[in-house]
């Protein structure tokens, strides 16, 4: 594990109750892993079922915590960043409450503040949604 869950936050801009990953597990440059434990009083949680909606932020802030990560190597500040566009965006299941979430992203193209990801979010080895994510980064004043 790379990043536990009392440090994510510093490769983030989110802070509870809207933090997605909960430990960052792998990052190549390239591909990027999070894990997520789906808890009670999660915001997206509906009668127990995690709504889809955050199956995309999950994976987006898988994103933010590879830019994040490699920010903080290089010794960069973190910068934040905005969901631009989500493509081919399909989900094929459901989680629940108590539910371990493992994501990942590839990165597909990154040029100046825009980054274009494909993310996977599984759940107990079944893939529960997969997209492409267009990501800007503000850049710093």
């Amino acid at each position: 594990m790379l990043v536990d869950i009392d440090h994510i936050t510093e490769l983030i801009p989110q802070r509870p109750p809207f933090v997605m990953i909960h430990t960052l597990s792998h990052h190549d440059g390239v591909k990027t892993a999070t894990t997520f434990r789906v808890m009670a009083g999660n915001l997206f949680l509906q009668d127990g079922v995690l709504a889809p909606t955050a199956l995309v932020e999950n994976i987006a802030q898988t994103a933010a915590a590879a830019a994040g990560y490699q920010a903080k190597q290089s010794g960069e500040k973190v910068k934040i960043g905005f969901i631009g566009a989500i493509k081919n965006l399909q989900v094929f299941g459901e989680a629940r409450e108590g539910d371990l979430l493992e994501t990942e992203t590839i990165q597909v193209q990154s040029v100046f503040n825009v980054s274009i990801v494909e993310g996977k979010v599984f759940c107990r080895g079944k893939l529960l949604a997969s997209g492409e994510i267009k990501i800007f980064l503000q850049p710093e004043s």
